[in-house]
C-alpha cells in the first residue's frame, strides 16, 4: 500500500513538472509586444494612411506568472481613440490579468511647406512636399496630394513644416484673370473673367465678366479656372 502511495506521489510530481515545463514563461517585453500587436491588428487604418502604436512599459515590480493557456487580449471599452487600455489575460485555473495603456497615432499623408512660403508666393515642387503627420495634430481641411495644387498662391505666410490647407492657399485669387467655363449637357462656352473673391478647389467664388459687367457665382475647378453649370 505504501509503495502504491509513493508511486502516486512520484507520478503527481512528474506530471506537475511536465505542466510547469509546458507553461509558457512570459517576460515583460513579450507582454508589451503582444499588446502592441493586438492594437495594431484591431485599429481601423485610414485610406492611404497608417498607424503608430506605443505601449506603456509594465511596472518592473509586477511578477508575471507562466501561462499554460494561449494569452488573450481585448480592449474592454471597445475604444478606438488615441489612448486605449489593453487587457491581457491568462485563462489557467489560477487565472491572471493585467492592463497596459497604448497610445495610437493615426498617420496620414499631408501636403506641407518644406520651406517658408511668403504671402502671394506660388506653391511649387521646391517648397511643398508630402509627409505623414499625426491626424490629431492637424487643423483645417488638409490636402493630401500636390496634384492640382502646384501653381496655387499662398493667401498668408506659411512657415516651414506647416500643413497646407484650403484656407491658406487660393487656386483662384481675388483680382486675377480667370477662365470661365459655362457648361450644359449640349454645349460648352469659355470666356475670360476677373475674380472678385478667392477660393480653393470646389469653393464658390464671385467672377466678373469684363465685357458685359455681369457678376456670376462659379465653382473653382482648377488653378485660374472656374465652372458654371447651366
Amino acid at each position: 500500500m505504501i509503495n502504491i502511495q509513493f508511486l502516486i506521489i512520484i507520478i503527481f510530481i512528474w506530471l506537475s513538472s511536465l505542466q510547469a515545463v509546458s507553461a509558457k514563461v512570459l517576460d515583460k517585453s513579450y507582454i508589451e509586444d503582444f499588446a502592441k500587436s493586438y492594437v495594431e491588428k484591431n485599429t481601423a487604418i485610414p485610406s492611404k494612411g497608417t498607424i503608430e502604436v506605443t505601449v506603456s512599459k509594465l511596472d518592473p515590480r509586477i511578477v508575471i506568472k507562466p501561462c499554460l493557456s494561449p494569452l488573450a487580449a481585448n480592449i474592454p471599452e471597445n475604444h478606438q481613440g488615441r489612448n486605449v487600455n489593453v487587457k491581457i489575460s491568462c485563462a489557467d485555473t489560477e487565472s491572471w490579468q493585467l492592463y497596459l495603456n497604448a497610445k495610437v497615432k493615426t498617420m496620414i499623408p499631408v501636403l506641407i511647406a518644406n520651406a517658408g512660403i511668403s504671402k502671394g508666393s506660388i506653391l511649387s515642387s521646391d517648397n511643398v512636399n508630402i509627409e505623414y503627420k499625426d491626424q490629431g495634430s492637424i487643423r483645417g481641411e488638409i490636402i493630401n496630394t500636390s496634384n492640382g495644387i502646384i501653381g496655387a498662391k499662398a493667401k498668408r505666410t506659411i512657415s516651414k513644416g506647416t500643413a497646407i490647407t484650403k484656407r491658406n492657399i487660393c487656386l483662384v485669387c481675388k483680382g486675377e484673370n480667370v477662365t470661365i467655363i459655362a457648361k450644359s449637357s449640349s454645349f460648352t462656352i469659355k470666356t475670360a473673367g476677373i475674380a472678385l473673391s478667392s477660393g480653393s478647389m470646389g469653393d464658390q467664388v464671385s467672377i466678373k465678366n469684363p465685357s458685359s459687367g455681369r457678376i456670376v457665382s462659379a465653382q473653382v475647378k482648377a488653378i485660374n479656372k472656374v465652372i458654371i453649370t447651366l
